[in-house]
């Protein structure tokens, strides 16, 4: 009987793992089978939400999770390569998109000229074999140019040529040219797929280019300058552009002040009398300082000048009234001589 309960108690522990698949739920879930997607408009519970959350929110996903698969199960399944399959229904759920569904891509000129003639595209083979370099070379790719290096590693210059002549550099000049003429056909491939109008001065529009168009262009070109074209020279007997938009094609031809805003006026002039009685004036002490000495000494002479008195010039010289004298020289040499000291004065023979 101890057996038995031991093996009992065990079974029951090992149900207890496992969580029956019934889950209960106060409002029924929405469950869209085709999107494989289950929404839940039952409200949660805040009080265990706050004391466990993560514990709460991975028993909500695990009920609804199941409520899914209980549903896909239900489908009709069929045995494919020995595995199990169920048909998914049509989604009923729209998700909203940020674009509109993409139309058909239009086609090009070549394409449309192709299925007008009925021609096929047929598929290129990636590798061919060149006799001259006796291996196998790619048709297209970085690597078919580096094979025609290696191939052509001399090239003939023809006899009406110079012989100075790099075709080398000629041969790279003309591939730069066929490359920059199918930029041109893609970008007016591009322009016709949108049905835009063609640049009036562009190079994109019509094969030969109006007289209008150039000087429409040259208009363009002359208002690109910092001056917006107001320092630039006109040429003789040149024509100006008509229909020509000074907003459209003349950037910055009618600019809006800096000084205006959207501010009222009133308080744009209270900020302007803050910002001035506010201001602080730089004090240059050294300046100041020679100044009011200035203003003493010219405040003392006016002094001494009302009283009728002497004063004294910068070159030491005594002033009486308007006239200047020479200060007298002090008197010397009465005394006793000084012994050993020189005497500075003339020598009496």
């Amino acid at each position: 009987m101890d057996v038995v309960k031991e093996i009992l108690e065990k079974h029951q522990k090992d149900l207890e793992k496992y969580k029956p698949i019934t889950v209960e739920k106060h409002l029924e879930c929405r469950v869209d089978v085709g999107m494989m997607l289950i929404s839940d408009p039952n409200d949660l519970n805040e009080q265990e939400l706050k004391e466990n959350r993560a514990t709460y929110l991975l028993q909500l996903t695990r009920d609804n999770t199941q409520l899914l698969i209980n549903d896909i199960w239900q489908l009709p399944t069929e045995r494919v390569d020995e595995c199990i399959v169920a048909k998914l229904p049509p989604p009923t759920t729209i998700l909203p998109r940020l674009r509109k569904v993409p139309g058909p891509k239009p086609l090009t000129k070549w394409e449309k000229f192709a299925k007008e003639k009925g021609l096929t595209k047929k598929k290129k083979d990636k590798k061919v074999y060149d006799e001259v370099l006796d291996k196998w070379v790619p048709t297209y790719g970085f690597k078919r140019s580096e094979s025609e290096k290696q191939k052509e590693w001399v090239l003939e210059v023809p006899q009406n040529a110079d012989p100075m002549t790099d075709m080398f550099q000629e041969k790279i000049d003309l591939r730069n040219e066929k490359v920059a003429k199918n930029e041109i056909k893609r970008m007016k491939n591009i322009v016709r797929a949108k049905k835009d109008q063609v640049p009036r001065s562009g190079y994109f529009g019509a094969e030969v280019a109006s007289s209008s168009n150039f000087l429409t262009a040259a208009t363009v070109a002359k208002s690109s300058t910092a001056s917006v074209g107001k320092f630039q020279e006109k040429l003789r007997n040149e024509k100006e552009a008509r229909g020509i938009g000074v907003k459209e094609l003349i950037p910055g031809a009618k600019r809006k002040a800096s000084h205006i805003s959207d501010q009222p006026e009133s308080e744009a002039n209270l900020d302007l009398i803050k910002s001035v009685l506010n201001k602080k004036p730089k004090v240059d002490i050294e300046k100041a300082v020679s100044l009011q000495k200035q203003e003493n000494r010219i405040e003392r002479e006016s002094i001494v000048k009302a009283a009728g008195g002497k004063t004294k010039s910068k070159k030491g010289g005594k002033r009486k009234g308007n006239r200047q004298f020479a200060a007298k020289k002090p008197k010397g040499g009465r005394g006793q001589k000084a012994v050993g000291k020189k005497s500075f004065g003339r020598k009496r023979r």
